[in-house]
């Protein structure tokens, strides 16, 4: 019996070794975060947001240099954009419409935004991270504001998931004026054919060209 005790002893001490703290996990997602290059080799992720009136929404964002597509489903409308320096292609998935327009770089600037790596680096800075809790895949961090924290655009608080093995965050939700919004299911590695607008694809649709 004695024996047995001494090797479980010896076993959690050894499984002790390779636990991780909140401090080192984060570290170790921006390491792999500062890695990767978005602008080579294209990114994407899922964006969800909840609304109290509105209701939710959700919208994947690819992006892979001057290109993004993005396919948002809200209700009863599914649309798919893309773009690119100079070109918009707006298809109304309901309609089998498929607008095209210059690019308005205000709005296009906005949507790379949305589906930047850049989002989750060093996304944790002015927080106090905790382990909440973990499971055989993923750590589960709860991220408080931390005091020295002034900036009044950043929320009190934000849930973090990143994976184990890869250290990839996984997700990161949020809620902030009554509006929940949750990036999940990043996306590395986006080919060009993801993000550029094929029209032999929909050769059914109405094209509306207003450039």
């Amino acid at each position: 019996m004695k024996k047995l005790a001494l090797t479980l002893m010896t076993l959690a001490l050894a499984l002790s070794a390779f636990a991780q703290s909140p401090e080192e996990i984060v570290s170790k997602m921006d390491e792999r975060m500062s890695s990767f290059d978005p602008e080579k080799d294209g990114f994407g992720m899922v964006m969800e947001m909840k609304m109290p009136i509105l209701g939710s929404f959700a919208a994947q964002v690819l992006s892979r240099g001057d290109k993004t597509r993005m396919e948002m489903h809200k209700g009863d409308n599914h649309n798919i954009s893309w773009s690119d320096e100079v070109t918009e292609w707006d298809y109304d998935v309901t309609k089998n419409e498929i607008e095209i327009k210059n690019v308005d770089k205000k709005k296009d600037e906005d949507k790379k935004k949305e589906g930047d790596v850049e989002m989750f680096k060093g996304i944790t800075e002015g927080y106090k991270v905790s382990l909440v809790k973990e499971t055989e895949k993923y750590w589960y961090l709860k991220c408080k504001k931390s005091k020295s924290n002034t900036d009044k655009d950043d929320p009190k608080t934000m849930n973090l998931v990143v994976e184990k093995g890869t250290f990839n965050p996984k997700s990161l939700s949020t809620k902030m004026r009554g509006v929940t919004v949750t990036m999940r299911d990043l996306i590395y590695g986006v080919s060009e054919e993801q993000v550029t607008f094929n029209p032999a694809k929909y050769p059914g649709a109405k094209i509306i060209d207003k450039r």
